[in-house]
């Protein structure tokens, strides 16, 4: 198993930059964030190689956040702006080289509708990731989408697994995966093991994080040593990332991650 600590929620007591240096002393060689588009992509280079970290994934840009938007790709009239976040997107992944990228689907205008405009959506949002797939494919890239829960994100878009699936089917491209949050997959559908078997063809990234508060992975609901083992009999070789919100200092709820990092390394002997 290899672990991406992701800072924005990870190692938030210091200032983003230091945090890189925190997640590679705690023993992490990967990281993700959501946006990095703050920060110029080559000071962020730069601290990824000071502490020999591999960036894992980021997201593309999301609209305007601060608003409630939460991704544009669904967004009628938006169109040219989701392009130009596609190429704003690329070009900080060619400087920091990680091979994936996160397309959020966003909200639709008046949150989740049914019949027509929803179909309508799905096939604004469609059409967006095709544009972005062959984007993405040029720069040897892959685009991910991923099922979030519509506790935490009410009327988002890409909401399930079978909905990826759908989505993923109709625009074609080989280069379009499924990113699995094992999170928000279980708020939204459970029978998480099940789920990780019947998405292993599709899965090119995966998240975790405690249920239901999002803490870290070792409280709550699910018993993420036996999800590990299933991830492992799967054939799933990508990063975790973890994706959660510490309960106090980060350094302090690490157990988990020392614990499946050891287990990793007696599987491997």
């Amino acid at each position: 198993m290899r672990f991406a600590a992701n800072l924005s929620m990870m190692f938030t007591e210091r200032p983003f930059l230091e945090r890189f240096a925190a997640a590679a002393a705690a023993g992490f060689d990967a990281v993700e964030f959501l946006f990095p588009y703050e920060v110029p992509a080559e000071r962020i280079k730069a601290a990824l190689d000071a502490h020999g970290l591999t960036q894992a994934l980021f997201n593309l840009p999301p609209g305007d956040w601060t608003a409630g938007e939460r991704g544009i790709a669904c967004l009628p009239g938006r169109e040219a702006e989701f392009r130009e976040g596609v190429a704003a997107a690329i070009a900080y992944a060619k400087v920091l080289g990680n091979r994936l990228l996160h397309c959020m689907s966003g909200i639709p205008p008046d949150g989740l509708p049914d019949g027509v405009e929803r179909e309508a959506a799905l096939a604004l949002y469609t059409d967006n990731l095709r544009h972005a797939a062959a984007a993405c494919a040029e720069a040897g890239l892959t685009l991910l989408v991923e099922p979030i829960n519509n506790r935490d994100m009410p009327g988002y878009l890409m909401n399930g697994t079978a909905l990826a699936r759908r989505v993923i089917g109709a625009v074609g491209a080989p280069n379009l995966k499924l990113q699995l949050d094992l999170y928000h997959c279980q708020i939204s559908e459970g029978d998480l093991a099940t789920r990780i078997r019947a998405n292993a063809d599709l899965t090119a990234h995966v998240q975790i994080a405690g249920v239901p508060d999002r803490n870290e992975p070792d409280r709550g609901e699910v018993h993420y040593p036996y999800l590990f083992e299933v991830l492992a009999g799967t054939g799933y070789r990508g990063f975790i990332g973890c994706e959660y919100r510490p309960r106090a200092r980060t350094e302090d709820g690490l157990d988990w991650f020392r614990a499946a990092r050891e287990r990793s390394r007696q599987a491997a002997r």
